[in-house]
């Protein structure tokens, strides 16, 4: 049988994930670092409601996903680690916070700013990202990109893989224009977002085993950023090794 899920011990797992969880957990990224404020802050893909939205229909994999499979999909992408037991206390206290944040939301659950708002067509251009970056971005994340223990590296081996959403112009855009600068959330513009975003995802992040098998019934978004079944891309972003850690026996329950 599953363990009870303790909300109050899954929190401090999603804030801390690296620290909390580290054969599982191998970027510097932390649950928190895409989704803000405890999982709560509209159009940061805010994890409220989340319990009641799965089991559903996730079109990248093209299979019916639980909300334990959507969590692991972080955790292989976004986080560039390995999947969580899917019956173990780290996966029940997790999925015990999303619920406990979940009580008053609607049955569908459906919350205000869910996901990351829609963003224009633009194209994003990373030469004129480059100095945005700089003079913007770089004060936290480092002219290198390699964040610190308590900002998430945006590119190199710590960060999220190219199989993650933010690794999508459009997509890391949207959560740029939106959430970022962080303590001046709002001050770019679209144009802005979108080259900043190019700028980024067009450099070296861990690579994501498998990725050429998403979207198998077709329909990947433009900007996914590698080849999918019927689907090439002209200038693939580098990849990089995945980090490896062991998983130890007492930590696989």
């Amino acid at each position: 049988a599953r363990p009870a899920g303790s909300p109050e011990r899954g929190l401090p797992l999603l804030e801390h994930t690296p620290d909390s969880l580290p054969q599982y957990a191998l970027a510097n990224l932390r649950c928190t670092s895409c989704h803000l404020d405890r999982g709560l802050r509209p159009d940061a893909a805010p994890i409220a409601g989340a319990t009641r939205r799965y089991p559903r229909l996730v079109e990248r994999a093209g299979v019916v996903a639980s909300i334990e499979d959507r969590v692991n999909y972080c955790f292989t992408r976004s986080l560039a680690g390995n999947p969580l037991p899917v019956a173990g206390r780290d996966m029940a206290d997790i999925v015990a916070y999303m619920a406990s944040i979940s009580r008053d939301v609607a049955a569908d659950g459906r919350v205000p700013g869910q996901g990351m708002p829609a963003m224009p067509k633009l194209d994003g251009d990373s030469a004129r990202g480059a100095p945005v970056f700089i003079g913007t971005c770089a004060r936290c994340h480092g002219a290198d990109g390699a964040g610190s223990p308590v900002v998430p590296a945006l590119w190199g081996e710590r960060s999220y893989s190219i199989g993650a959403s933010m690794a999508r112009v459009e997509r890391a855009a949207s959560f740029i224009r939106h959430n970022m600068p962080f303590d001046r959330p709002g001050t770019l513009t679209d144009q802005q977002a979108f080259d900043v975003a190019a700028f980024i995802d067009a450099h070296p992040r861990p690579d994501l085993p498998g990725k050429e098998r998403d979207w198998p019934n077709g329909g990947a978004p433009g900007d996914v950023p590698y080849a999918t079944p019927g689907r090439s891309v002209v200038r693939p972003p580098p990849v990089l090794p995945r980090r490896q850690r062991s998983i130890s026996s007492s930590s696989r329950t």
